[in-house]
């Protein structure tokens, strides 16, 4: 029945469905042969038969049918993309397990991109089709969680191998260097030349590769990894008295930043040219945000200083004209001045971060309230968990910041929720009442703000049913130290 293929022993309908069913190991070896367009008209005619058949079959009906294996794809990405909004609103605030904490590699593991993976099999096609679902969700959407799947899907094929696809796939080594970077979660000089190499390597007339490679790069993960190795760079250059504009490896951070947060510009203008990096991004934020990083550095000395060598410092309160316009103003600058923002309270420096947070209300296209950012920031905000038993401190995080747009933004809301839930035990007890009185959810509110709310209710009634846990038990230190005996040839050297 199926020509070429005479070992199957296929010779009617009936025999065709049991050898789909039972898909056995001879079945593989269609997908070196074409099954008569026939033959898939039948399979495709019956639910049951396309239900049961082997994906290797599947395999060629679906690249004729690019409707049909839509509707296969479809459900795995939403369930792709809702996985992965879940794991932003996680009830675990930890900077250790966060949502960039697995590796690239474990990522790919993940059921959606497994099962995407085999379905493709070594179906060049199939890997377009896909890559096509990704563009135009992205641009229907602009979630960024497109991206991320865009580039783990090619380095699951590049595991497995798949030098058919991953051959002429053009963002194939770049992506394979980049994940290394990921891993690392740094971007090494030698592996900067090599990016460079590929960016500066487009040739005129092959242009649409930077749509692809700024859908890479728009990937969370890739720009993580980039804002990371941003700011230990300027911390580098600190120490150096260097100026940014003199350090290659920072200007292609800023390059392949700036190329990433434009993907969604590029791929929906169809205008394939890498938007130009603002020269005052270099020359004016970056020293302001140098000058905020001595500022902090200067502090942080004074505190450790002996008594007798303070000065009168106190901790600046303004920040440089340059830094607030440019958060407002700029992509690059205001991701940097994100992450800036996480690494100081990674240093559980209460007064940098006191300073910054009013920044923060507003940013390019309020950035700061994004779900990544939030994530990240609540689950540094833990190190600093006992500052929030003071009212200055509870002030700035919530009154300064998290509440000045929760009322209009779900996402802060919840995110806001989140924190409490986390940290109630040891936020000021008059702050916790304001802050539930606040957040009561409307009944416009969603479902999951409801839940989260009723489950910070329900642990502070449990709090106060509570019996007060007992002080610390006195010590029964009676003042009895160990005495240290003489040694002889007979006694034992231990103390009493």
């Amino acid at each position: 029945m199926f020509a070429g293929l005479p070992e199957l022993g296929i010779s009617n309908g009936d025999d065709l469905k049991e050898t789909l069913t039972n898909c056995t190991e001879p079945l593989k070896a269609i997908d070196q042969f074409q099954v008569p367009e026939k033959k898939l008209k039948l399979v495709m005619a019956d639910k049951e038969l396309y239900k049961v058949c082997a994906v290797e079959v599947k395999r060629q009906i679906w690249q004729e049918n690019q409707a049909l294996f839509g509707d296969e794809v479809s459900p795995l990405l939403k369930q792709y993309i809702v996985a992965k909004e879940a794991a932003l609103f996680s009830s675990d605030l930890s900077i250790l397990h966060n949502f960039f904490s697995p590796s690239p590699k474990a990522r790919r593991q993940g059921e959606v991109v497994l099962k995407l993976t085999q379905m493709i099999g070594k179906n060049v096609k199939l890997y377009d089709m896909v890559l096509q679902f990704l563009r135009t969700l992205f641009l229907r959407t602009r979630n960024v969680h497109y991206c991320t799947l865009r580039a783990e899907l090619l380095m699951s094929l590049h595991d497995l191998d798949i030098s058919e696809i991953c051959s002429v796939d053009p963002c194939h080594k770049f992506t394979w260097c980049l994940d290394a970077c990921i891993r690392e979660k740094f971007v090494d000089a030698k592996r900067a030349r090599e990016l460079q190499g590929f960016l500066d390597g487009v040739k005129k007339g092959q242009e649409e590769v930077l749509g692809d490679l700024s859908m890479i790069l728009c990937d969370p993960f890739a720009s993580n990894t980039l804002v990371l190795s941003t700011v230990r760079n300027l911390q580098e250059l600190l120490s150096q008295d260097a100026l940014p504009r003199d350090s290659p490896d920072l200007m292609l951070l800023l390059r392949m930043l700036s190329l990433g947060q434009g993907a969604w510009d590029m791929i929906d203008s169809q205008v394939f040219k890498e938007p130009r990096l603002e020269l005052e991004v270099v020359t004016r934020f970056l020293p302001a945000m140098l000058s905020v990083l001595v500022d902090d550095y200067t502090f942080t000395v004074e505190q450790k200083l002996p008594s007798e060598e303070k000065t009168s410092l106190s901790y600046p309160t303004a920040l440089p004209d340059n830094f607030n316009k440019y958060l407002q103003e700029n992509r690059v600058a205001c991701e940097m001045g994100l992450y800036y923002a996480l690494h100081i309270a990674k240093q559980r420096n209460k007064n940098a971060l006191q300073r910054l947070l009013p920044a923060l209300v507003e940013t390019y296209n309020d950035m700061a309230f994004g779900d990544i950012f939030l994530h990240l920031l609540t689950a540094h905000l833990t190190l600093l968990s006992d500052e929030f038993g003071t009212e200055e401190f509870c002030s700035a995080v919530f009154d300064g910041f998290l509440l000045t747009s929760f009322s209009s933004k779900e996402n802060v809301h919840r995110h806001n929720l989140r924190l409490l839930l986390h940290l109630h035990q040891k936020v000021l007890p008059s702050c916790v009442e304001t802050l539930v009185k606040t957040l009561e959810p409307s009944k416009q509110s969603s479902d999951q703000v409801k839940e989260l709310f009723t489950k910070l209710t329900e642990k502070l009634e449990a709090q106060k049913k509570s019996p007060p846990q007992p002080d610390e038990a006195p010590s029964l230190d009676l003042g009895l130290h160990p005495v240290k005996v003489p040694t002889t040839a007979s006694t034992p050297t231990t103390s009493i």
